[in-house]
């Protein structure tokens, strides 16, 4: 889990996870990220291929586009953990 924390810390990934993760359709073009940032096409692709590889996004080529989603077991998984660090303890 901590290289997923440690993706998250960046500012700019956690605000691509969270336009992922909140998606109307459940997924996001890239071509729709882009644009939400001051940053080159090359350096948004970078930050992503880091969410990848934390295991927090999934993505699928359509032709020229790429569309990203959220990883819902990943989110399962931290939300577990902050809740047994926080104390707090799901109903079995």
């Amino acid at each position: 889990m901590a290289t997923v924390f440690k993706a998250l810390g960046d500012p700019v990934r956690l605000r691509l996870f969270s336009m992922i993760a909140s998606g109307p359709s459940g997924e996001v073009c890239v071509c729709d990220l882009t644009p939400a940032f001051d940053l080159s096409q090359p350096t948004i692709s970078h930050h992503l291929k880091l969410l990848k590889q934390a295991g927090l996004v999934d993505s699928e080529r359509r032709g020229t586009w790429v569309y990203y989603r959220a990883r819902p077991e990943t989110a399962d998984r931290m939300a577990v953990l902050l809740a047994s660090v926080s104390g707090d303890r799901a109903p079995a």
